[in-house]
């Protein structure tokens, strides 16, 4: 017997379990955010000292390079795609940088606009590549490391110090929070300048939807008259342009251009994208899930810190291990909606 429809002007009251039921693009996500909230109080409880703002603003001071990085490797991966020339793209910002500003006197003003220009010129070539000529993501860009690397040793096989006063002064900035409880770093904002930027990219405007749509099915997103091709070349560039971004705000860190700087942070930002709840597949993620996905492998570093008793070595273990259930939990979760649809 069908069910009487409700009288005109009668509100209907959903059950109280299906108005608190997420969507299924948000799970990702908010698993993220539980681990986050999860470790944060594990350590509070453990350690003494750990529940203080300093600390948690140290997750963000210490990763601000890592967070800029994988803002737009969310981009690609959001796309399907992939970048493996991030680590070597900071590297050789570093290495440009202080070549020209202690080598040849260049000022700082000249030098950063230079090498982000660089940086984003380096990933829309990768992007036109991967797009004109069809090629794969992970062997365009796998090329594109070895470049950027190689590169690097062409202007010094040694560090070079950074001794120029605007980068010192940058690097020892603080902004005070709480009173003088805490403070963030000028990295801390600029990454969490970049966060702000890109989540509007991504969630308001014509390039951020056209994101989502190649990576959730780019002949769809063709037929409907998208520009597929022109944006598989943005997102490289963005990528290219976060890298660049990251090398600037390394070398504030490091005070110093180094071949060596920045070795595997591909595969961090890569982590930290996936932990975040970005899908490997494509077209699912946010970058405020990418945002935690870095916290959490600071928190992981800071947890095993306080601990004193275990090797630094644990930091990678336990990422693995998280990157294995993520990849796990995508995979269900693909599943899922496959089997909805």
């Amino acid at each position: 017997m069908s069910a009487l429809p409700a009288p005109a002007g009668t509100e209907v009251q959903m059950p109280a379990t299906a108005r608190l039921r997420l969507a299924p693009q948000h799970v990702p996500v908010a698993a993220t955010i539980m681990l986050f909230v999860a470790m944060a109080t594990f350590g509070s409880i453990t350690y003494d000292g750990f529940f203080s703002p300093q600390v948690f603003l140290n997750l963000l001071i210490d990763n601000a390079f890592l967070c800029i990085v994988a803002v737009g490797m969310t981009f690609v991966i959001l796309a399907g795609g992939i970048d493996l020339s991030v680590g070597s793209v900071i590297a050789l910002t570093t290495m440009i940088s202080a070549s020209l500003v202690e080598q040849h006197g260049w000022p700082p003003i000249v030098v950063i606009p230079l090498v982000l220009t660089l940086g984003a010129g380096f990933g829309a070539t990768m992007g036109l590549l991967i797009q004109r000529f069809r090629l794969q993501p992970f062997i365009v860009t796998l090329a594109g490391m070895f470049l950027a690397r190689g590169l690097c040793y062409l202007i010094s096989i040694d560090s070079i110090s950074i001794t120029h006063e605007f980068y010192a002064a940058a690097g020892q900035w603080r902004l005070p929070v709480w009173g003088e409880e805490a403070s963030l770093s000028l990295s801390a904002l600029l990454a969490l300048a970049v966060v702000a930027i890109a989540a509007f990219v991504a969630h308001g405007t014509q390039f951020g939807r056209t994101v989502y749509a190649i990576g959730g099915n780019e002949h769809s997103a063709m037929l409907m008259g998208l520009p597929v091709a022109r944006t598989t070349v943005q997102v490289y560039l963005l990528s290219g342009l976060c890298s660049a971004l990251a090398g600037v705000v390394f070398t504030f860190y490091m005070q110093s251009g180094y071949g060596l700087h920045a070795m595997g942070l591909e595969l961090d930002a890569i982590a930290a994208v996936v932990i975040g709840g970005t899908l490997l597949s494509g077209g699912v993620g946010y970058v405020l899930g990418t945002l935690f996905g870095v916290l959490i492998l600071g928190m992981i570093q800071t947890l095993i810190m306080f601990d004193g008793s275990l090797s630094s070595w644990w930091t990678r273990i336990v990422i693995g291990a998280l990157l294995f259930v993520f990849c796990l939990l995508q995979r269900l979760f693909e599943t899922g909606r496959r089997t909805a649809a």
